[in-house]
């Protein structure tokens, strides 16, 4: 298969762990057959410098022209960055609402998977002596919500007054939750759907065509659950769920403490897709100028995303077990970036540090 792909390293971590996952995608096109073309474009800070935007027409148009887009990370340190002196619609972070929009990728889908290996290094407490398992995926909708509503901030009655305004319609809605519903019959088959339809009408809407879109899937169990509790079972007990869907703004938040009970949020990957098979897929995680060009990066999730570019975009479903079958091995093997290290210092001795370059070799080499 030849492979047209968007590649965008973006900021910060975003080159390392990018280039990580490429070498991955390329021992899989030398050992299955394929061929790779990446198209790279500029989006987030790195686009703002050459261009004075977060994302240009030009980069949209590649991206719509390929099969998938190969997402690093976007972003700097607002504390200190320049970037983050301009107005909000030209900040890095409005590069990724804006293709989110321009590709009509709606439904964001974010597993969270301990793996066996990694259990050291879970932040839960064995449970019955044992320790926790769990696969989980959070369906996220994407394009609606807080992010994208009407947002303005002015003096009333001499008072600084913010506003944001969250939208949903009831076509934003069915549509995410079928995408869960589908994903739940290749999984699990239950659907917990996160709302706050106690305080929000949104949230009341949501609820409302949630139960009726679940009468479509009898075969599916289906429950509601308020997203402060979700958050609660998400630490006390993981393991109940299967398939999550919620809104935008909750589907941000429990996702990221969703990667962080497997251990650390640089295991967490994620698709973005729309209609059909095009898709964005990127780390969970953002760009951490903290540790950019230090080499210390986990670029894990970013080549567990490369392994669901394979799966949803093109439909390499062998060469995407084989990426994941390759990351399970360097676990098993006891390499570990720093972020996976466990705390105990005899459990740590039972590890092989290495660089995020280092991970990405072991990984292809793998293969």
């Amino acid at each position: 298969m030849d492979m047209n792909i968007a590649r965008i390293c973006g900021d910060g971590i975003g080159p390392e762990i990018t280039a990580a996952a490429s070498g991955v995608l390329g021992a899989i096109a030398l050992k299955y057959g394929h061929s790779i073309t990446y198209h790279d474009i500029l989006m987030g800070g790195c686009s703002i410098d050459r261009y004075g935007v977060p994302l240009t027409e030009e980069a949209v148009r590649t991206a719509k022209s390929c099969g998938a887009v190969l997402m690093g990370s976007i972003g700097g340190d607002p504390a200190v960055s320049p970037w983050y002196q301009l107005p909000p619609d030209k900040r890095p972070e409005a590069g990724l609402l804006a293709i989110r929009r321009e590709l009509g990728l709606y439904a964001n889908l974010r597993p969270a998977y301990l793996f066996p290996e990694l259990a050291a290094s879970c932040p839960l407490a064995a449970r019955d002596g044992k320790p926790r398992s769990f696969d989980l995926i959070i369906v996220r909708e994407l394009t609606g919500g807080l992010y994208f509503g009407a947002r303005r901030t002015e003096t009333v009655n001499g008072v600084l007054t913010a506003t944001d305004t969250a939208v949903y319609n009831e076509n934003e809605i069915r549509r995410i939750m079928k995408s869960a519903f589908e994903i739940a019959r290749r999984r699990r088959k239950k659907v917990t759907s996160v709302d706050k339809a106690n305080v929000l009408d949104t949230s009341r809407l949501w609820r409302k065509i949630a139960a009726a879109q679940a009468a479509d899937y009898p075969d599916v169990r289906f429950e509601n659950i308020l997203v402060d509790n979700c958050a609660m079972q998400l630490v006390r007990e993981p393991e109940q769920f299967d398939v999550i869907v919620t809104e935008n703004m909750f589907g941000d938040i429990l996702s990221d403490e969703a990667s962080m009970i497997t251990g650390s949020i640089g295991m967490l990957p994620s698709a973005s897709l729309g209609e059909g098979s095009f898709g964005l897929y990127e780390p969970s995680h953002g760009s951490a100028p903290d540790i950019a060009g230090k080499n210390i990066a986990n670029p894990i999730a970013t080549i567990l995303s490369a392994a669901m570019l394979l799966r949803y975009s093109f439909g390499l479903q062998r060469e995407a077990d084989a990426v994941e079958h390759a990351v399970r091995s360097v676990l098993t093997d006891g390499l570990r970036t720093a972020d996976l290290l466990p705390k105990d210092p005899e459990e740590a001795k039972k590890c092989r540090p290495v660089t995020c370059s280092e991970m990405g070799e072991q990984i292809a080499a793998r293969i």
